[in-house]
């Protein structure tokens, strides 16, 4: 399997972590210095970006990534995609097409998000 494979299957892994609101299977795909900027500008670590993604009244109930491009430098990879994003925000059904870039990097054998942004909703 290609490095590009492995990044879109662990991206896979990530959106059904989010949509099972695992923070255990997150906290495995996300680097502990993680850096997310959310499409509002805000700027999260990991423990910020798993407890908003897995308490509280989000509740993720579908992504998925479109017209994803994979490009890989040795152990550091960049995803670029739309993600299109089912949820549920205070009960409120929603959902949102938004440009996303993940970037990853391999470390002891396993890729995790370093760092991400999302944004702005299309």
């Amino acid at each position: 399997m290609s490095a590009g494979d492995e990044i879109l299957e662990a991206a896979e892994r990530r959106s059904a972590a989010l949509v099972a609101r695992d923070p255990d299977r997150l906290r495995e795909l996300h680097h502990p210095d993680l850096r997310w900027t959310t499409h509002r500008g805000d700027v999260r670590d990991r423990a910020a970006y798993i407890a908003g993604n897995t308490e509280g009244d989000l509740v993720w109930r579908a992504q998925h990534l479109l017209e994803a491009e994979v490009l890989v430098v040795g152990d550091t990879a960049v995803l670029v995609a739309v993600v299109h994003d089912e949820f549920e925000r205070d009960g409120e059904p929603g959902a949102l097409d938004m440009p996303l870039t993940l970037t990853w990097v391999r470390e002891e054998g396993a890729w995790r998000v370093l760092a991400a942004h999302a944004g702005p909703p299309r």
